[in-house]
């Protein structure tokens, strides 16, 4: 018999609501895994700051001890647009929420009031309607350079050489999410595409180049042989997961996000770029940047990226820009003033 997944959150300390609204998301609007970790630590830490503001909790109980599981409709309906307000205002004073982090929150609060009157209609009016986000500030992405990117490439050294190089190779080039690379299955690469699942579910095709089709060939052949070697010893040695995962850990089982997170890390050490705090998202920025100055359309890099919005990918026409701004500046004649000889 398989075994059921257990659930990113603990639906015993939540109220009927909440774990209602957190089935709905992936059900109907394909959130992930992290985003029902986030949303669910989100509600239980504004109905236990709820239950301190209405006193309907014995000041002397740790913050921590607080139940939620007994919040009813009728506290529901009497939560105000101020109360998210003083909620939001408390995570700055208390727990010194960053401005991305305060975002979340409002976020995960709208869309559980907007459930709540839209689709359980528990509520009739919707207190987050008007509530606003705070503006996040955008920094410019960090990346890899042409030159950087070679160092990296060249420094994978292990018995594990030839898919580490393949896993890099395909996150420089195709800007894939750590989730997105992890996921992926031999029957995903179809000719000289790859079909990955991205954020909120949703599948896009990526067109393969020369360097990703040989890193992939050249992969598949020591998979094979992997495989082979272990079911010779015992065909039973492999789970079902991992007959179909590309990318298998020496232990044989698909690999982990943590373990392409450190060999990311051991590499960027090997090749002397540790100090400039490059990660495996910091790979993806610089698969959009090379690509971007390689001569892509922005519409283009959107879609690679799997981006809900042109606006997100637009960050890296900006640093482009300055990119290009930087150069003009250098050129020695940048600070001659008026004409020869004036």
């Amino acid at each position: 018999m398989q075994q059921r997944k257990k659930l990113p959150y603990n639906k015993n300390i939540l109220p009927k609501c909440v774990v209602n609204f957190l089935n709905y998301l992936p059900a109907m609007r394909g959130a992930s895994k992290n985003t029902l970790i986030g949303y669910s630590s989100d509600l239980v830490l504004f109905f236990k700051y709820l239950k301190i503001e209405r006193g309907l909790v014995d000041p002397t109980v740790d913050f921590n001890d607080i139940k939620i599981s007994d919040i009813e409709n009728s506290l529901l309906s009497s939560i105000t647009e101020e109360d998210l307000i003083g909620f939001i205002n408390w995570t700055i004073i208390e727990r010194n929420n960053t401005e991305k982090t305060r975002a979340r929150k409002v976020a995960c609060l709208k869309s559980f009031f907007r459930y709540l009157h839209k689709k359980a209609k528990i509520i009739e009016n919707n207190p987050a309607m008007d509530l606003e986000s705070p503006r996040v500030g955008k920094r410019k992405p960090i990346f890899l350079t042409y030159d950087e990117s070679l160092q990296l490439l060249s420094s994978i050294n292990s018995r594990n050489n030839v898919r580490d190089f393949c896993i890099i190779t395909l996150f420089l080039n195709c800007g894939l999410r750590l989730s997105e690379l992890c996921s992926i299955n031999v029957i995903d690469i179809r000719d000289d595409t790859l079909s990955v699942i991205g954020k909120g579910n949703k599948q896009r095709i990526i067109p393969l180049n020369e360097a990703c089709m040989d890193a992939i060939n050249k992969y598949l052949e020591v998979r094979e042989d992997m495989i082979q070697k272990a079911e010779a010893v015992d065909k039973k040695s492999l789970s079902s997961d991992a007959k179909k995962a590309l990318f298998l850990s020496e232990r044989k089982q698909r690999i982990s996000k943590r373990t392409v997170q450190v060999l990311v890390e051991k590499y960027v050490k090997e090749a002397g770029l540790h100090g400039r705090k490059y990660t495996v998202h910091k790979l993806r920025h610089t698969a959009a940047t090379l690509s971007y100055r390689g001569g892509a359309d922005i519409l283009a890099i959107q879609q690679l990226l799997g981006h809900e919005s042109v606006s997100t990918t637009q960050i890296y026409v900006h640093l482009v820009d300055d990119h290009v701004r930087t150069a003009v500046s250098a050129n020695p004649l940048s600070k001659r003033k008026g004409r020869v000889g004036s």
